[in-house]
């Protein structure tokens, strides 16, 4: 029998990016704050892997005077060496426009800027470190600690319910679609609606 994969639901996911957004703790600036929601939020609305999203750099979010519109996944980025093109959502887009205004210095940033780091550019934040934020996170806003791949795993699982399972595959940056398929098992969610459903008048 299959592991069920766990998500998060869509109370747990504003939680979680509401603890990101306000400040708790008056000795961390507000900026690592910042840094640390559009982290989650690139996981959760783009389905970065935690690899691929501690390599980004500041020129594949930022093109002139603005935030991307598409986000490029480059092959070298990639898990599966495979580059992938992911639109960004408007909360994406905004968070992009405040990370600009607070840490990225540059309206041309070098391809050695890196776009979540700690003290400079050129040295990324690590894998460990993101892990780090996100349980943390995880324990301040929903009670419990959480790995970053529960919100690729909530993305994938939210986006299964609304389109075909090949835009899925695509945007995932899977090589087959066996490795896509595990979306399309059943949540606990979505076993409560089926049951609430009989409770619906005809």
């Amino acid at each position: 029998m299959k592991t069920q994969l766990k998500t998060l639901t869509p109370l747990e996911c504003s939680q979680l990016l509401r603890y990101l957004q306000q400040p708790d703790n008056d000795s961390v600036p507000c900026r690592v704050y910042h840094r640390n929601y559009t982290m989650a939020l690139l996981m959760l609305d783009a389905g970065l892997r935690v690899g691929e999203l501690i390599q980004l750099r500041q020129d594949q979010l930022w093109y002139i005077n603005g935030p991307v519109g598409s986000l490029v996944i480059e092959k070298l980025q990639a898990k599966n060496k495979h580059e992938r093109t992911i639109p960004i959502t408007l909360r994406v887009h905004d968070a992009i426009e405040r990370m600009h205004c607070d840490w990225w210095t540059s309206s041309w940033p070098e391809k050695t800027c890196y776009a979540f780091y700690r003290t400079h550019s050129s040295h990324p934040l690590t894998t460990r470190q993101t892990q780090r934020i996100i349980k943390a996170a995880g324990a301040g806003s929903i009670g419990r600690e959480i790995h970053p791949h529960i919100l690729r795993h909530t993305f994938a699982t939210r986006l299964m319910s609304k389109t075909s399972m090949r835009v899925v595959q695509e945007l995932l940056g899977h090589s087959n679609l066996t490795s896509t398929q595990i979306y399309t098992h059943p949540n606990n969610a979505d076993l409560q609606e089926a049951i609430d459903s009989l409770n619906e008048k005809s």
